[in-house]
């Protein structure tokens, strides 16, 4: 389930109900002491006599931890299911877009295909940074394209051609510490003015504002960018 960026008054009134006849809610953690940030979202809506589930998904990148931790959750969670529990797990942000949740839903499928899943999906980071800063994701025909940042500058700028000789719009997730580098690489092209740079979205320290007003340095890991290079869109 989906629960949008941060802001839980972004929760789908889907995801509300659901959420609130669940009698286990289970969420990620980095470790077991850990709230997580999914959770965090959805807290004023819990009720005391649900029961809290957290599952250990380690940051890390080798491929036996994450295998071995989203068929651990599925487990855990068809058991849960199959004691007659109505569960949840929540993920945050959108469900089905670079989401803990997508890989669970897979270990599901393929290790617990005799239970019923519903995916109810959430508001993006990116949709939600672009409606806090009244900036139109896509106009007309124009194309969307979102991925995490490249990591160098020499795939930043094979990425901008592709965008401008495309028509398309790039969401550009996790700046983080590239920032002190595409900055400047935005800055020589004259794409700050446009671009809107957002950071912690729905969060009480969110940030979102024109591109250029942000200096050149390391972001949070949750920090993101909108790039458009014109547009052909007939426009008021």
């Amino acid at each position: 389930m989906g629960v949008g960026p941060g802001d839980p008054e972004l929760l789908t009134l889907k995801a509300h109900r659901c959420l609130r006849a669940a009698e286990v809610v289970a969420y990620p953690v980095a470790r077991l002491d850990a709230t997580g940030m999914a959770a965090a979202i959805v807290e004023p809506f819990l009720d005391p006599a649900q029961r809290r589930l957290p599952l250990v998904f380690p940051m890390v990148t080798e491929p036996e931890p994450l295998l071995e931790a989203w068929r651990a959750a599925a487990a855990t969670l068809a058991h849960e299911v199959q004691q007659g529990r109505r569960v949840v797990f929540l993920c945050e942000g959108d469900v089905s877009l670079f989401a803990t949740g997508s890989y669970v839903l897979l270990a599901l499928q393929r290790h617990h295909a005799e239970l019923a899943v519903e995916v109810i999906p959430g508001i993006s980071s990116v949709a939600a940074a672009a409606a806090a800063g009244a900036w139109p994701l896509a106009f007309q025909k124009e194309g969307l394209l979102i991925r995490p940042c490249p990591e160098t500058p020499e795939a930043m700028e094979a990425l901008l051609a592709l965008a401008k000789a495309s028509g398309t719009v790039l969401a550009l997730l996790k700046l983080g510490v590239r920032w002190h580098w595409i900055q400047p690489l935005l800055q020589a092209r004259g794409l700050l003015d446009d671009a809107l740079f957002a950071e912690r979205v729905g969060w009480p320290d969110q940030r979102v504002m024109p591109a250029a007003a942000v200096q050149a340095g390391e972001r949070p890991y949750f920090s993101l960018l909108l790039v458009r290079q014109g547009t052909s869109a007939v426009l008021p």
